[in-house]
């Protein structure tokens, strides 16, 4: 019978070789894992709980006990992030917390049992272009959670309206276009139609649109004056001159209007007594088509009752220069 000599002590010393290479790797692990995770506490964006990716964020995606698969990421705008091995993952409309479920199941292919954090560095911006009737019409570079009042502020604000705000339209590269009110967002204060922005978003703001109405009688250049929707009654004698040798008669100046149905109506309106009252909502907003009738002032501007408002008419021609 032949007897094997065992070494017991060098066993031992092989065993816990292996033993240790195989902690050695455990700790390895945990430590990459450990420093993943303060790393990217240390470079994480102050993001609100419950944040949702948006498309030029930018992500750090940590794959733990893997270090080719952790990548700095830049979400794209259609809320994609490519990563090693998957290639496209979605991560858009996401929390980072679901966002890395969303990329562990897509490694599961590839790595086993994989553990996956993902943390927003850096909020991206969108990139809006606003046009129009506002201030400043350009692109602009807007915080991913932007609303359509945030792009017109960008611009400056709206311009011009002469009365009631107009539609705003708002286009984006996915999804219909959409209509807001401004008399209801900006007048009314309804926040429900303030529609939120995506990158590439451009907002339109329209512009008045123009109307023709008819000034006669005692007026520098009676004829057709062009207004803009929403422009009032004293725009269309301004435009239409009342200089003291016209001898405009403000008290007495009569409107026929044609209706939707082809019918006319007709009104007298006291301009001097609601310039006097200062109510700007007196001021008559004119409709396509109106006839304004100036009479001749029975008296001498210097004597007549309506002649403080010629000075107002004046400003308004100084203002806008006609």
């Amino acid at each position: 019978m032949t007897f094997i000599k065992v070494d017991t002590m060098a066993a031992l010393r092989t065993g816990r070789s292996k033993l240790m290479t195989a902690a050695q790797r455990f700790f390895i692990v945990i430590a990459f894992a450990f420093i993943s995770i303060v790393s990217a506490a240390a470079s994480r964006a102050d993001v609100a709980p419950g944040y949702l990716i948006h498309g030029n964020d930018q992500l750090s995606v940590v794959v733990y006990g893997d270090q080719t698969l952790t990548q700095t990421v830049t979400v794209l705008p259609d809320g994609n992030i490519a990563l090693p091995l998957v290639g496209a993952v979605h991560v858009g409309g996401l929390t980072p917390d679901q966002a890395a479920k969303n990329i562990a199941k897509s490694l599961q292919k590839y790595v086993r049992h994989p553990v996956v954090s993902v943390a927003v560095t850096q909020e991206g911006q969108l990139n809006v272009l606003v046009l129009g009737n506002v201030k400043t019409p350009g692109k602009y570079l807007l915080p991913p959670t932007s609303h359509v009042t945030d792009a017109i502020a960008a611009a400056g604000g709206i311009g011009p309206t002469n009365g009631a705000y107009p539609n705003a339209r708002v286009g984006a590269p996915t999804g219909a276009p959409a209509t807001v009110s401004l008399q209801k967002l900006l007048h009314d204060g309804d926040t429900t139609a303030n529609v939120p922005l995506q990158e590439g978003s451009v907002v339109y703001i329209p512009a008045p649109q123009t109307i023709n109405v008819e000034v006669i009688g005692a007026v520098d250049h009676p004829g057709e004056i062009q207004l803009n929707e929403g422009d009032r009654l004293t725009m269309a004698i301004a435009k239409a001159g009342n200089s003291s040798s016209a001898q405009s008669d403000l008290n007495r100046i009569h409107i026929t209007r044609t209706l939707s149905d082809g019918k006319t109506t007709s009104f007298d309106i006291d301009l001097y007594k609601e310039l006097k009252d200062g109510d700007i909502n007196k001021d008559l907003v004119l409709q396509k088509n109106d006839v304004v009738y100036v009479p001749q002032a029975k008296k001498s501007i210097g004597q007549t009752i309506g002649s403080g408002a010629i000075y107002i008419l004046g400003g308004l021609r100084s203002l806008f220069g006609l």
